[in-house]
């Protein structure tokens, strides 16, 4: 069996001793056994075959998400952070009472930072240990029946006793499966984690006083030290000592064997290699720096540095700044997965979805996937979400999806800045290689630098747009807080009102380039609203809100709010859905607060579609619905920082690298981006993609295009048709090609779909033959695109000579004239009339044939043409 054909296969499942047994017994070959390694990680080995119940770990795995989530303030609106983020857990915390009274914005674990305390700016993914995800999380939801419900406050129409008792009935039952998981308990319950985790006690080794247990803190050369040091000693091992004070009684022993110790400072000098890289990575943006940059990150993993083998395997997976190797990258996520990386047993699993490096199996990418998950890796949490939306692999199950989804979306949400987040851009290959620029809205340099001229010579409104494409990014632009707020300034200072809008934000929220200020942001936003601008009212009522530069006022925060949504402004809509659902300033009024995140929604704003998702999660002022919340979760989770990746991929196969471009384009295709499915199969449809094999490009081209059109895109609908119309990839199949141009044409209203009805019609293809409807579908064509009517015309004119000819064919002549009675059609006498007729023709004829000799004249004799001599010239010229 190739690889292609076993991208779908589901787990291998045997059938269990007791057949209505609950469990049923999965055996999947991994790599050795499932070795728990801590904060949720796994490890697999290798040459064993792991069987284990997949429906209780499934069970449990959910059960542990639902108790993170449980954890997760769902108070459901959510704004944008106040001026900075968050500092500390401590700031956090402090900061949670007063959010009692405003609306709420979820509290959820920023982005990790690295050892600098810098932003990890990886795109491959974004991991958070099972600590980080419930830490410092507010108790605003409770579970039910495995559902998780907002606690909003009171509530008109429910009893706060009954809340209160059927929670308390929950949290017995829940009781014993919360204790079961000692992470999980630990986690949330603070005491308790102060009670149970203790330092362990550090024994010397060697030294005056082996087999002592140290004293911290200790006493040397005039320095109390709380830890192991390495002070004194040429050597850098690390040594304490046994009594307080070291000079007086000379008791001292090694913290870590010699052996420890060479491979402490080995890991301390991959440590600073791999720290010298990230610095030259996040501080230029020329190539050849980046390269350099790499070259360090390699170093640093071949001394098995973890972080720097993570960023050096998911290089060579996509080929960025090193040339892709794909057998290598598997080598270096096998090694990552059996260290209980979450980020590699990811990128495992993609390697065995995707069937790239390996066999194709989904049973192991399932497991790997799940492990990923339980590490905290947010893809892995994405592509689960995607895979129990779709069922691929798994039962289909909206409730896993919504609790995959949610999470992800938690963090999502949470990382959303006032200004926004950067554009996602979507383009479809197909699109942009039949138009190019058109369909992608990429701007083109020369048009870049035409902007540019204008916006030096003074033009305000090249300033203002050039200002907003540097602060968001996208179309071609990369995202360039510097730039944006020179244009931004010169164009205030112009008296633009739109630009001093966006002054304001970008003060309120501060960045390395402008600092926070909330006075300054307050002058511009009151300069701005002062003109009528909706940006700086919603600027303003967010500062009489959170009480930013000015005393809290929730009645003009309302006002200006409202001012702002009226002008159709998404930051105003937002707001004064928030307002309206927690009740602030105003009456609570859930469907006023549903309204304007509707309308908040269409203007695209990704905090309004987390707020209705959570609404339509929790069925708070409508209908639960857990396929439209599940929806709407989706497409936040697709907002996230690995959206970035689509414009990556772009770029690689617009440099011509499709191997490279069609692996990004894969992994995104896993998280559920109907666009990277659409694009992967259009890569593979066109086989331009060296690394798949020749023989497996239109079944691989085949199961992305399927899952392109179950996301509703019509091309992909239609591909799907012709696919089975000539065989691509499997066998022909008229009926299965009619059924998706039906689709096509009924859902979409796809005029090429309607045409190929039409024709499968004509020629009786997957269908019965019917000229009359063949007609029918090509009109409909026509209707349905101008561009169809050419084709049409042609297709119609085709099918009235065939149709003429068929009548034809089914008249027989000879009974028609036996039917035929011309001395009743014409009188007794006919064949007179006719004789008398053929006479008077024939006689017009030859009289006309005479006439035309007489006119014809007799020709002349042909006389020799006798050239003209020109008469000698007066003067003749010099010679």
């Amino acid at each position: 069996m190739s690889n292609c054909q076993q991208l779908e296969n589901r787990p291998w499942v045997t059938r269990p001793v007791d057949p209505g047994a609950k469990n049923r017994e999965t055996r999947i070959e991994q790599r050795s056994g499932c070795q728990r390694l801590g904060k949720g990680s796994c490890t697999i080995g290798s040459a064993q075959t792991l069987s284990w119940a997949s429906q209780e770990v499934e069970d449990l795995y959910l059960e542990r998400l639902q108790v993170l989530i449980s954890n997760e303030p769902a108070e459901g609106p959510k704004h944008p952070p106040q001026g900075g983020r968050f500092a500390s857990h401590s700031q956090r915390a402090s900061f949670l009472p007063r959010l009692s009274a405003t609306p709420a914005r979820l509290l959820t674990t920023p982005l990790r930072h690295d050892e600098e305390g810098n932003q990890d700016e990886s795109l491959e993914s974004k991991t958070l240990s099972a600590e980080d995800q419930v830490k410092d999380h507010s108790t605003g939801t409770r579970v039910v029946a495995g559902q998780i419900f907002l606690e909003s406050g009171k509530s008109d129409s429910r009893s706060e006793d009954a809340e209160n008792f059927h929670s308390q009935e929950e949290e017995k039952e829940n009781s014993l499966e919360e204790l079961n998981s000692l992470e999980m308990s630990n986690l949330l319950n603070k005491d308790l984690e102060e009670a149970e985790i203790q330092s362990p006690v550090l024994t010397a080794i060697g030294g005056t006083a082996d087999g002592e247990p140290c004293h911290f803190p200790f006493l040397f050369m005039e320095k109390e030290y709380a830890e192991c040091t390495a002070d004194g000693r040429e050597d850098g091992r690390l040594w304490c000592a046994t009594t307080y004070d070291y000079k007086k009684d000379q008791k001292w022993g090694f913290c870590e064997t010699e052996e420890q110790s060479n491979k402490r400072r080995q890991m301390q000098e991959a440590e600073d290699v791999y720290q010298t890289g990230m610095k030259i990575l996040n501080e230029s943006s020329k190539k050849a720096q980046k390269k350099e940059a790499y070259q360090y990150l390699l170093k640093a993993a071949d001394m098995n540095h973890t972080k720097a083998m993570e960023k050096v395997s998911y290089a060579l997976l996509f080929g960025d700044y090193l040339k892709q190797n794909i057998q290598s990258s598997k080598e270096l996520f096998e090694k990552l997965t059996e260290e209980g990386s979450p980020k590699g047993q990811m990128a495992l699993g993609f390697l065995y979805a995707s069937g790239l490096g390996v066999n194709s199996s989904q049973a192991k990418a399932l497991v790997y996937y799940t492990f990923g998950a339980l590490g905290g890796n947010l893809i892995a949490h994405m592509i689960l979400g995607y895979r129990y939306w779709a069922g691929i692999g798994v039962l289909q199950s909206c409730e896993s999806a919504l609790t995959h989804y949610r999470l992800v979306a938690n963090h999502v949400a949470s990382d959303i800045s006032l200004t926004g987040g950067t554009v996602v851009q979507r383009i479809r290959l197909a699109d942009e290689v039949e138009n190019p620029g058109m369909a992608s809205g990429m701007l083109e340099e020369d048009l870049i630098q035409y902007y540019q001229f204008l916006a030096e010579k003074g033009d305000v409104q090249a300033q203002v747009g050039l200002g907003q494409l540097h602060l968001h990014g996208g179309r071609g632009v990369e995202q360039n807080h510097q730039r944006a707020f020179e244009y931004f300034n010169q164009a205030a200072n112009a008296g633009n009102s739109h630009a001093m809008a966006f002054l304001g934000k970008m003060y309120s929220e501060g960045s390395d380039v402008v600092p926070q200020s909330n006075e300054t942001a307050l002058q511009y936003f009151k300069k701005a609203a002062d003109m009528g601008n909706p940006v700086g009212q919603s600027g303003l009522g967010m500062a009489y809100l959170y009480g930013r530069g000015v005393p809290v006022n929730y009645e003009l925060a309302l006002k200006y709010f409202q001012k702002a949504a009226e002008q159709g402004w998404v930051d105003g809509q937002l707001q004064l859905g928030s307002m309206y659902y927690n009740g602030i300033g105003v009456k609570r009024d859930y469907k006023q607060a549903l309204k304007y995140f509707n309308l908040a929604s269409q203007g695209g704003h990704i905090l309004a579609f987390y707020n209705l998702a959570q609404m339509h999660a929790t069925g708070t002022g409508v209908m639960r619905s857990c396929h439209t919340a599940v929806e709407l979760f989706k497409n936040v989770c697709e907002r996230g920082r690995w959206s970035e990746r689509l414009m990556t991929a772009y770029n690689s196969y617009k440099d011509g690298d499709s191997n490279s471009a069609v692996v990004q384009y894969l992994l995104l295709a896993e998280q559920g981006y109907e666009v990277a499915q659409s694009n992967a199969a259009f890569i593979l449809d066109q086989k331009e993609a060296s690394i798949v094999g020749e023989n497996e490009t239109y079944p691989r081209a085949l199961l992305h295009w399927n899952r392109a059109a179950s996301q509703g895109y019509t091309v992909a609908r239609i591909k799907l048709g012709d696919y089975h119309f000539y065989g691509f990839g499997t066998d022909v199949d008229y009926e299965t090609a009619f059924i998706h141009y039906r689709l096509a044409s009924e859902q979409q209203h796809s005029a090429q779909a309607m045409f190929n009805l039409g024709y499968m019609h004509e020629k009786g293809l997957g269908i019965k033959q019917d000229i009359h409807l063949a007609k029918r579908f090509y009109d409909m064509a026509a209707e349905a695109s101008p561009d169809a009517q050419v084709p049409v015309f042609l297709a119609l004119c085709k099918l009235g000579v065939i149709y003429s000819l068929q009548y034809v064919r089914e008249i027989n002549i000879r009974e028609v004239f036996s039917h035929i009675d011309m001395d009743q059609l014409l009188g007794p006498e006919w064949d007179l009339y006719l004789m008398t007729i053929i006479a008077l023709l024939l006689g017009t004829i030859i009289a006309y044939r005479q006439r035309q000799h007489q006119a014809i004249p007799r020709p002349a004799g042909l006389r020799p043409a006798v050239p003209q001599q020109e008469p000698p010239p007066e003067h003749q010229p010099p010679q």
